[in-house]
């Protein structure tokens, strides 16, 4: 019984472990740009979408299906 309850309780935290790696890519992605966001520079206005949709790509993500479905933004 125990057995399973492991088995039982790892599948039902696939959802949250697919969300965090989705999570932890996303914050790479937004790493990579970070530098364009200083104060002493201006962001092309694709440069600013491509952040945002980076920022709002988790939202709505609650399966690991849809986690890794999930479409990517394309860097511009």
């Amino acid at each position: 019984k125990k057995k399973n309850a492991e088995e039982k309780a790892w599948a039902d935290a696939a959802p949250a472990r697919a969300l965090e790696e989705l999570r932890s890519k996303r914050n790479r992605l937004l790493a990579e740009t970070d530098y364009l966001a200083l104060s002493d520079n201006t962001l092309s206005s694709d440069m600013t979408t491509y952040r945002q949709n980076l920022r709002d790509l988790p939202a709505g993500k609650d399966t690991v299906e849809k986690c890794e479905n999930a479409t990517w933004p394309t860097k511009p």
